[in-house]
């Protein structure tokens, strides 16, 4: 254990002192894979890595999970997403400390950084603890994590596996009646960072009923360059065209579009936003979407565990996606 706890912090200490010519040519690399990505989207995953595997957490998160160490090490498979640059790198860390051997079929839309993470992991260990596949054979379990339509996929073709099978969610915030604006800030980021593409993007609000949306309007005015971005300003089109067809009353910050709706999940560019009355009727919608809440933001305690503004896109090691434990499945192999 202690090797491969070297070999993270070795990652760490390489990712930390990548020079800006070297960002250049990793973001370069990227955004050809995926025209998503942008240099600063890929600074900002690598510094959320760095952020997370510092020496401090690792032994925390150590503490709460502790890994086993089997003498039978088993191949896991791991279908990693591609949304944002390096998602899939919590997945990947988890098979690494314990006593299997990861192979990974990455997103064609996310395969050179997670490669690149994943080559530099096996030099400093001295061995091959991970393995980029495009065909994942000789498997003992997998972890595989997409959309809707493609968790229906994997549970055909892998459900005889030990599974951790991932769908779409998305983030919630709950703002109070007396919010600060100083969250109200830093909600932008939960947000617009990646685009909105993430789990752990802010995709719809509740607020108390006669909250100023304006607010926000004139709060986020630094994330209005968000518009530059060609695809997001497609995106930003088609859903102002569409409004404006269909008569559907919406508020228009000129670089997103806020409107009222029960549903969860916005489309990209569009921000949802509920009003209410009590808490009761946000504890109550929390509840009954849980299977598709990924995180909530908001100061207010709730029914549901919440996160601060302006972290949502900041998850600790401790995070597990879709609230499973992975150590602990991975232990159980």
């Amino acid at each position: 254990m202690q090797k491969k706890l070297a070999s993270i912090q070795f990652l760490r200490k390489y990712l930390q002192y990548i020079t800006e010519h070297e960002l250049d040519e990793i973001a370069y690399k990227c955004i050809c894979e995926n025209p998503w990505f942008t240099k600063d989207s890929v600074k900002r995953s690598l510094e959320g890595i760095i952020f997370m595997i510092s020496e401090e957490k690792i032994e925390k998160w150590l503490k709460l999970n502790p890994i086993s160490q089997s003498n039978s090490p088993k191949n896991i498979g791991l279908v990693l997403a591609g949304n944002i640059p390096a998602v899939g790198f919590h997945d990947l860390i988890c098979v690494f400390l314990s006593s299997h051997i990861a192979k990974i079929k990455p997103s064609h839309q996310d395969k050179y950084l997670i490669s690149l993470i994943s080559s530099k992991l096996n030099e400093f260990y001295g061995s091959e603890k991970i393995i980029i596949t495009e065909k994942l054979q000789d498997i003992d379990a997998i972890i595989a994590t997409g959309s809707d339509n493609s968790a229906r996929y994997f549970n055909y073709y892998f459900g005889k596996y030990p599974n951790i099978i991932r769908s779409n969610r998305t983030s919630v915030s709950v703002i109070s009646e007396n919010e600060p604006v100083s969250n109200l800030k830093l909600l932008a980021d939960d947000v617009f960072t990646y685009y909105g593409l993430g789990c752990r993007n802010v995709s719809k609000l509740f607020i108390p009923k006669g909250f100023d949306l304006a607010i926000l309007g004139d709060l986020w005015q630094s994330h209005k360059q968000i518009i530059n971005q060609n695809k997001y300003a497609n995106n930003y089109d088609v859903q102002k065209s569409l409004n404006l067809i269909n008569r559907v009353d919406h508020k228009d910050f000129e670089y997103l579009i806020v409107k009222a709706s029960k549903d969860l999940a916005s489309p990209i560019s569009v921000l949802y936003y509920e009003e209410y009355d009590n808490l009761t009727e946000v504890n109550n919608y929390l509840k009954e979407n849980k299977d598709k809440i990924q995180c909530v933001v908001s100061s207010i305690r709730l029914d549901h565990e919440v996160i601060p503004f302006g972290k949502a896109q900041q998850p600790e090691l401790w995070d597990y996606a879709d609230g499973v434990n992975t150590i602990e499945f991975l232990n159980s192999i």
